[in-house]
């Protein structure tokens, strides 16, 4: 059985003809086709997935796998690198700045936010209060694992692994894994 990356590389002819194809169209129409096509995971729709990323988000690498059901809002502010993997029903505001290192993997039900609301107007609801927005960075060889919420103004540092259902409010240190609510450091590998 051939590994992703070998599919990928087979594909890439095709992939750059539906890309100069697609970059074509407005990027109303691509979003539009990338949420009628969101819950197909045939390898046909994972290619076109990552054609339409191509085209709307700053900056891709290769050999990226996206899943079913992923919500991306910002998309001009993502940045994802070579060889990731993001789950399906993942659900990603970019629109205060993501970057995804390489050898990444974002399990399925997982949510990264780089904007919150505000709430210091106390003559308005909280929700009405203005939104703030703080960049996200995901280095290089990171697993998060399933359900986990990474926050607004994390960094998280490389070779770490982001136990399932953690809450990431806090800078991560390289070479840990840390898992809870709010996330601590469990163990340094």
């Amino acid at each position: 059985m051939e590994s992703g990356r070998d599919q990928f590389k087979k594909s890439k002819f095709i992939i750059n003809l539906f890309y100069k194809l697609f970059n074509c169209f407005p990027k109303v129409l691509l979003i539009y086709v990338w949420n009628c096509m969101s819950n197909h995971s045939q390898i046909l729709f994972v290619g076109l997935r990552y054609v339409i990323l191509k085209c709307l988000i700053k900056n891709i690498g290769e050999n990226i796998k996206i899943g079913t059901n992923v919500q991306i809002l910002g998309w001009n502010n993502l940045e994802i690198g070579d060889n990731v993997s993001i789950h399906s029903n993942c659900y990603i505001d970019a629109n205060g700045g993501i970057k995804i290192g390489n050898n990444v993997s974002i399990a399925h039900n997982s949510t990264i936010l780089s904007a919150n609301h505000d709430w210091t107007d106390e003559s308005v609801p909280i929700k009405y209060n203005p939104v703030t927005f703080k960049p996200v960075t995901i280095s290089d060889d990171v697993w998060v694992g399933c359900g986990c919420r990474i926050l607004a103004g994390v960094k998280i540092n490389s070779r770490s692994v982001i136990a399932a259902g953690a809450v990431v409010n806090k800078d991560i240190e390289s070479n840990t894994i840390v898992g809870g609510v709010p996330a601590k450091i469990l163990k340094r590998i």
